[in-house]
């Protein structure tokens, strides 16, 4: 896999429309679990606003370079696992490798003749009291996920989405999948940015809530039946601590992916729509 680009110029179009037919791919061989899985990650900026639907001269998403797939407790209850890893293995897909060479159970790859790898990430809402977010839950000796705190909103906030084109193996092909709702989605990246302090978190953090729908109203809807989890009051504090005033490292950092270097006008522009977005929310 490669490393994670540090800047926006380093984002390439063409990556992501790999990661998003990659997807497509992925749904096709999954069918009928396709209830138990949901998109998160860095594909649902662009699934959520489409291209299309970005106005006239603003940016759009800068894309993603993996697609993060996250994992029902139910589909662990039930243990169709070994039917979703068998499935992968069909479709081509295999544990990828880390840096020494050793296999990584929780993210897949596929490769293919004249494309760069796709990596596939797969992540699990804790559910054992011993369960901590980061670390890996080794589901079967070959199949493994990331537990990832407040995962589980986004079964609660999410959306059905068609999502059609071609797949990475050239097939054109159209399927329904769930995608992350853009509450569920603030309140993940929040609380990895809280975790790692990731630029690219701070960016697509940002980025939802500035270009979602209409406007805060719109992204508000999606908080509102979440906004009493535990989960979501401690994304509205790393919000309120580390992006409400340009200065602070949540605006500065995505200043940094996009420009290199500090940029007090997008600094100022980060800061006051987190400000106006915990202002709705009631967090003074």
């Amino acid at each position: 896999m490669p490393d994670k680009p540090l800047f926006a110029s380093e984002y390439r179009k063409e990556h992501a429309e790999l990661v998003r037919q990659t997807c497509l791919y992925v749904a096709t061989k999954l069918g009928d679990l396709l209830d138990e899985l949901v998109v998160v990650g860095g594909l649902v900026p662009s699934l959520l606003i489409p291209e299309e639907s970005v106005p006239r001269g603003e940016e759009i998403h800068v894309g993603t370079m993996d697609l993060d797939l996250g994992l029902s407790l139910a589909l662990l209850d039930a243990e169709r696992y070994e039917e979703l890893t068998a499935r992968l293995r069909r479709a081509r897909l295999e544990p990828d490798v880390n840096e020494s060479g050793n296999p990584t159970f929780q993210r897949w790859k596929i490769e293919l003749s004249g494309h760069p790898k796709v990596t596939v990430d797969f992540v699990i809402p804790p559910s054992l009291d011993e369960d901590k977010g980061g670390k890996i839950r080794h589901i079967e000796k070959d199949f493994a996920a990331v537990i990832t705190p407040g995962l589980r909103l986004a079964f609660k906030d999410r959306q059905r989405l068609s999502l059609k084109g071609m797949t990475i193996l050239g097939e054109k092909a159209s399927r329904e999948i769930w995608v992350c709702g853009p509450g569920a989605f603030v309140v993940l990246k929040a609380l990895a940015f809280g975790t790692r302090g990731e630029n690219k978190d701070a960016y697509d953090l940002y980025y939802m809530i500035r270009n979602y729908g209409a406007g805060f109203d719109d992204v508000l809807k999606h908080l509102d039946p979440i906004i009493h989890e535990q989960e979501t009051q401690d994304a509205l504090h790393i919000l309120r601590r580390d992006f409400s005033k340009p200065d602070r490292v949540g605006p500065r950092r995505v200043a940094e992916f996009m420009y290199r270097s500090p940029n007090d006008e997008m600094q100022a522009d980060v800061a006051g729509f987190v400000r106006e977005l915990l202002r709705k929310c009631n967090i003074p």
